[in-house]
């Protein structure tokens, strides 16, 4: 028989232990077993083996679940957290170039006053109406990876629970 024929039985063979197979599926892996001695064996030993280990016992901590629901709680806690600020981050923004745009012609006339009274360069006049518009562009970015760095160094855990830190939960 070709090896695709004996991988293709593998593979049947451990769909059929997690997923469970189609009727044509069973059929033609039953069929292959009876034929091949090597992957009926090997099957057999899977079985077996997968039997032992579902009889090692395992010990789990007694507060296992409790710690886990903790975790759960916290993080859905920092989730709200950065999901609200984000929202607010993102009315901040939407505010800023509102008045910005609004305040636009105001600020060009404030910006051409100030040049013809003070004879200030045009190229400057117009850098610092560029930079009018920048800055807060500028002050939201800095606002957004203040906010990330914040969020990657994590939840404070009660001091009573601290000593699962760093284990695994």
């Amino acid at each position: 028989m070709s090896e695709n024929v004996h991988q293709r039985a593998q593979q049947l063979f451990a769909q059929s232990l997690v997923e469970g197979l189609n009727a044509a599926e069973q059929t033609l892996l039953e069929g292959h077993l009876r034929e091949c001695p090597n992957c009926a064996q090997q099957t057999v030993a899977t079985r077996e083996l997968l039997s032992a280990l579902r009889n090692v016992p395992v010990a789990t901590p007694s507060d296992l679940a409790a710690r886990t629901q903790l975790r759960v709680h916290l993080r859905a806690q920092e989730f709200a957290q950065t999901s609200n600020s984000g929202l607010l981050l993102w009315i901040i923004t939407a505010a800023s170039w509102l008045l910005g745009v609004l305040s636009a012609p105001l600020v060009w006339r404030g910006f051409a006053w100030l040049g013809a009274e003070f004879h200030v360069p045009k190229t400057v006049l117009q850098l610092g109406f560029v930079l009018w518009w920048t800055v807060p562009a500028l002050v939201a970015v800095a606002a957004v990876l203040h906010q990330r760095a914040a969020a990657q160094t994590g939840v404070s855990v009660p001091h009573e629970l601290g000593s699962t830190r760093g284990k695994n939960v």
